[in-house]
């Protein structure tokens, strides 16, 4: 599956802890942080991210276009789903819990218990829109 669609992948290939890079993205408030491990999330076909966020770091309602499998590597998981920001919303999945979420669902994250580290894997491209462009960093407030 890898070998056709991800250059380099054809191997067997281990990614440790310790070789992740972890790297600011523009869709992302302060606090959050991504690393590509498997695949270029930016085209079509198969990539595996992480996500971490630090204390306290909220990701307001957006939605992604592909289905996505959330594995928890670390941490407590909080995600919600609406187009509203609800903390009473939020459900908690710990460590090695795989959360799938469907295409285009409206959700939000929040760390509120400590920083967590989220496995994401799916079919590219990947996309991100907040529901409310206003709470898009790629755009300022």
């Amino acid at each position: 599956m890898f070998a056709s669609h991800c250059a380099g992948q054809d191997v067997l290939r281990p990614i440790f802890p310790e070789d992740v890079e972890w790297k600011p993205f523009p869709a992302f408030p302060p606090g959050a942080q991504l690393a590509i491990l498997v695949g270029n999330p930016t085209e079509a076909g198969p990539y595996m991210i992480r996500v971490r966020l630090q204390p306290d770091t909220k990701i307001l309602p957006h939605r992604h276009p592909e289905d996505r499998v959330y594995t928890v590597i670390s941490g407590i998981f909080y995600i919600g789903v609406g187009e509203e920001f609800d903390a009473e919303k939020l459900l908690a999945y710990p460590p090695g819990t795989a959360v799938v979420l469907p295409g285009n669902t409206p959700h939000f994250h929040w760390s509120k218990s400590g920083g967590y580290i989220t496995q994401v894997t799916a079919i590219g491209p990947l996309g991100l829109e907040y529901v409310n462009p206003k709470d898009d960093p790629r755009h300022g407030k």
